[in-house]
């Protein structure tokens, strides 16, 4: 009987508990660190004169979070918190758990990696310029203002977004492809499956997981989490067929940026506070995804089917071939270095 916890070949706990652990260390961290940065959002508030709310009011938290997190600094402090946890939870866990570096999780840099990362980024803006596009040669949006903030100077806040939506593209990758992918496809890589069917398992769950974390989100629907999976199908798309996270980060960057921040969609529920471009959404909900954002409309469906073809004949013209990296579900035990004798004198 094989034991469910340890694997005697490879010499480290299986999948489902280096997913479990991760997953605990990454809420710990988030937790406190989350934590501190509310604590300084408190004493930004108070030092500008903020009034302390009655503690028997019975939306005291409700005020004193809406109080902490009314300046865009802390609202960044939040972001590169919930980053650090990602990063140190994975880097932790892959050393301790999966026996491999940082870098195996999508981070080895060379000239074609950056490459790919600027990839990423074009395509993620050019295909929500091309929505927008759409939508207001269709008349679906009309263009109501220009370079609003609502939370201080815009040069400045729209510095913040940009440094938000940078953190949201590397710790949801690393996250969601880098760790999540990579350690179901290992998982699943049964001799009944084979490593091919493993990774398309994999790349299928981690994309279900993505959908689902985003379910609670404001104006979720049905509609919303099932578009959502297929987003994290087209995000994941660049990882499975280079193995690093270089695309998905890029893609995910400029996607939410441009849709939030520059063209004033709604990303995935929430409205943003500062954008270079704000709408008024009109239109067939089915087409525009409406106060959910294109991501849950059939524009948002559109443009990940052209994304993903031009993901591919990108992949093509760099690798020479667009396949699937099999070696995601493939662990490959690291080499024990050994100490030359010492000589006798």
């Amino acid at each position: 009987m094989k034991n469910p916890v340890w694997n005697a070949e490879q010499r480290r706990v299986r999948a489902l508990w280096r997913l479990l652990v991760q997953g605990l260390l990454f809420l710990v961290l988030a937790v406190i660190l989350s934590g501190l940065a509310l604590l300084a959002g408190l004493s930004i508030a108070f030092a500008s004169g903020w009034a302390m709310p009655s503690p028997a009011d019975p939306e005291f938290a409700q005020t004193l979070t809406e109080m902490a997190i009314s300046d865009p600094f802390v609202g960044a402090l939040f972001m590169l918190g919930s980053l650090v946890s990602v990063f140190v939870s994975v880097w932790v866990a892959g050393k301790v758990l999966d026996h491999r570096p940082l870098a195996d999780f999508g981070f080895h840099f060379s000239r074609r990696w950056w490459a790919d990362l600027g990839f990423g980024l074009g395509l993620g803006a050019v295909l929500m310029v091309g929505i927008f596009l759409l939508e207001l040669a269709a008349g679906w949006v009309t263009v109501t203002g220009r370079f609003q903030s609502l939370r201080g100077p815009f040069g400045i806040t729209i510095l913040v977004a940009l440094v938000h939506f940078v953190g949201v593209g590397i710790q949801e990758e690393l996250l969601s492809r880098g760790y999540h992918l990579r350690n179901m496809a290992e998982g699943l890589n049964l001799p009944s499956i084979g490593a091919r069917g493993a990774l398309l398992l994999g790349y299928a769950a981690s994309s279900v997981i993505f959908g689902l974390l985003h379910a609670a989100n404001p104006n979720a629907s049905f509609v919303s989490t099932i578009n959502l999976v297929v987003a994290g199908l087209f995000l994941g798309l660049g990882y499975v067929l280079t193995g690093e996270l270089a695309i998905p980060i890029g893609l995910h960057i400029t996607w939410n940026f441009f849709q939030g921040n520059v063209f004033g969609f709604p990303v995935s529920g929430g409205t943003s506070a500062t954008s270079f471009i704000t709408i008024e959404q009109g239109g067939p909900e089915l087409w525009t995804g409406g106060a959910f954002g294109p991501e849950a409309g059939l524009m948002g469906l559109l443009a990940i089917g052209l994304g993903s073809l031009l993901t591919i004949a990108w992949v093509r013209r760099q690798y020479g071939r667009a396949e699937l990296q099999e070696r995601l579900a493939q662990y490959t035990r690291p080499q024990t270095r050994v100490r030359p004798p010492v000589e006798s004198k």
